[in-house]
């Protein structure tokens, strides 16, 4: 990782900046990755910070924003790997602010997006510690993007739908229900389901959706290693498997993926032989 070196803001943009007292949290949204699509609030949030709690998913070129004299602490999860509890990297929030720290807790895309950070926000409020939420760039959206993939389009859905594929085992949450999402949603957007996805393919297509359908994996989105599969439904775990992707990766389908060569692709896309 290279050193922080903290971008000044404009005096102009950084008068227009909330406070960040002292004593106070905020859950900030690092986006996808590519540190060009942090906000201007996150890197203001970074700039004051004197201690910062940072995600696996947070790309290292985000936190050069902070200063360079700033506490990093590094509360990532990965699955399959030892890693800190919700409630100890609550408590660590909690009294790194007590002790009169501005505490920035930088979270990959945004934090109320499948980043638990409505839970942290709950225990900051249980302990009576302020703080703000500064959203970010959520990947579903702007990696898709990045990959050439829009999320909506006029002539193809009026509805996309997000989806955590995993629930706090790890495993395939049993709480989707498989046959109202293949009935009610045109396009299907799934977070952190690349170790499941031949298990989510193989409910898709049991629930109704075809095989032939657009579907694609975004790995790495926005950033100089982003690599896109674009396939179909039926084979989109053996294109994964044959381009070699590796998580972090998002699931995509729906007809908005055929869109991907007309918008122009940001990377090399594989489709696999028949």
């Amino acid at each position: 990782m290279l050193p922080p070196t903290p971008v000044a803001l404009p005096p102009a943009i950084a008068k227009a900046m909330p406070p960040f007292p002292a004593g106070m949290v905020w859950l900030v949204g690092a986006g996808p990755g590519d540190p060009g699509l942090v906000t201007l609030q996150a890197a203001w949030a970074l700039s004051q910070a004197d201690a910062v709690f940072f995600d696996a998913l947070v790309n290292a070129d985000v936190l050069r924003l902070a200063r360079g004299d700033v506490e990093l602490n590094f509360v990532g999860k990965r699955a399959g790997c030892p890693s800190p509890k919700q409630a100890e990297i609550t408590a660590r929030l909690v009294a790194a602010a007590r002790t009169g720290r501005r505490v920035v807790r930088l979270k990959g895309g945004d934090p109320y997006v499948f980043g638990r950070g409505a839970e942290e926000a709950q225990g900051l409020v249980a302990a009576g510690t302020p703080f703000r939420v500064s959203p970010g760039v959520t990947a579903g959206i702007g990696g898709l993007a990045a990959a050439g993939i829009p999320v909506t389009h006029r002539d193809v859905n009026q509805a996309v739908t997000f989806i955590t594929a995993h629930d706090a085992s790890g495993g395939l949450s049993a709480r989707l229900d498989w046959g109202a999402l293949a009935a009610g949603s045109p396009v299907l957007v799934v977070y952190m389901g690349f170790r499941l996805i031949r298990e989510i393919a193989g409910k898709l297509i049991a629930a109704g959706r075809s095989e032939d359908e657009p579907a694609a994996v975004v790995a790495q989105a926005t950033t100089p290693r982003q690599q896109v599969v674009r396939t179909t439904l039926g084979r989109l775990a053996a294109g994964a498997d044959v381009a070699g992707v590796e998580p972090p990766a998002l699931i995509v389908v729906g007809g908005v993926v055929a869109l991907a060569p007309v918008l122009g692709m940001a990377a090399a896309t594989l489709e696999p032989a028949e």
